[in-house]
């Protein structure tokens, strides 16, 4: 019944979409109103296509290490139809598409994510399952700027299927790319410093953040990053809760983003028969040094509760607060603390 739910909502989104497409197709202003790109750097294990269609250039086959930008182009809809206006904010993501991909070598990207960056670390941001190529590219601009990161933000493509029925093999994909993660970890800190690397993962993504965290203190164990963000992380609680105190010296912060009303974590937790790390509820206080938000009392901005680090503007609020302003909990706006080490995040007053 679950997987029928995420198969029906994909059908109402899909309805919804044409209903704004052909509604702006209909309005003379559409060919007036100029683009609004965006451009996000990467680093990906993905194959290459030869296709000259930038969606498509890479696929969802193990390859070699490849980096570079992809841009995403969006109308600024708002002027085309009340459709348009009224439409949400998960609706609304659908209507990028990304137009331009410029592959480099990454010594190349990574001299110009220093240049960026001005002085400040970057973030490293993987993402989770279920995701191409071209929809990584919309999520990542749209985290970078949910977050205010734009400028020092790098985006880790795995070969993920971009497929809703292929769970286990995106699980497969994940685990044979968590060494190059670790790589680009250390090589991230060599050229940034100590205490200056953040690293987030949402979901799946999460799971291969905190693997990749825990080859990168085996490898280096006197290493010092930065912020860990883990976000809905599809990763079994009591596995992370064994594994933290090996990860915990080699960073600065680890911070859990937890709900109660992510149903795809909700899925998971039943095929994987225990509690997934980014569901509300589990006994944290097994998770010292750990902050947890708890996101439970605000809105749901999407159908499965899952994406709140792209469409909440409260999580990206306090994501900024984190990785921008190097605050704690206790020390950042609409958190209320709720335990030794949880917290809840509020609702930004109108």
């Amino acid at each position: 019944m679950r997987l029928l739910w995420f198969y029906l909502t994909k059908t109402l989104k899909s309805a919804l979409i044409a209903g704004i497409v052909a509604s702006s197709a209909a309005s003379p202003l559409r060919a007036q109103e100029p683009a609004v790109e965006r451009e996000v750097p990467f680093l990906t294990l993905r194959n290459r296509v030869d296709t000259n269609n930038p969606a498509e250039v890479y696929g969802d086959e193990r390859s070699d290490l490849k980096a570079g930008w992809c841009r995403v182009r969006e109308l600024d809809l708002s002027v085309l139809s009340p459709l348009a206006e009224s439409a949400p904010s998960f609706i609304r993501e659908e209507i990028l598409r990304m137009d331009r991909v410029r592959q480099v070598d990454s010594r190349v990207m990574l001299d110009e994510l220093q240049e960026s960056a001005a002085g400040g670390g970057p973030l490293l941001y993987v993402h989770g399952y279920y995701i191409s190529f071209e929809k990584g590219c919309r999520r990542a601009v749209l985290l970078q700027e949910n977050a205010s990161l734009e400028g020092h933000f790098l985006w880790f493509s795995w070969p993920s299927d971009g497929a809703l029925t292929n769970y286990i093999h995106d699980e497969a994909d994940l685990y044979w790319s968590v060494l190059d993660l670790a790589d680009a970890i250390l090589e991230l800190e060599r050229r940034f410093g100590p205490d200056r690397v953040d690293v987030a993962g949402h979901s799946l993504g999460a799971r291969g953040v905190v693997l990749a965290l825990y080859e990168v203190a085996n490898r280096k164990p006197d290493i010092r990053l930065g912020n860990v963000v883990l976000l809905a992380p599809d990763m079994d609680f009591e596995i992370f809760a064994r594994m933290l105190p090996r990860i915990s010296p080699i960073a600065e912060s680890i911070t859990v983003y937890v709900t109660d009303g992510d149903r795809p974590l909700a899925i998971s937790a039943q095929l994987h028969g225990y509690a997934r790390l980014g569901e509300a509820g589990n006994d944290v206080s097994k998770l010292p040094g750990v902050e947890v938000i708890d996101l439970s009392e605000l809105p749901t901005e999407s159908p499965t509760g899952h994406l709140y680090h792209i469409y909440s503007k409260e999580v990206g609020q306090d994501l900024n607060q984190l990785l921008n302003e190097g605050k704690s909990a206790a020390e950042r706006r609409n958190l209320v603390q709720t335990g030794g080490n949880s917290w809840s995040l509020m609702r930004t007053a109108d």
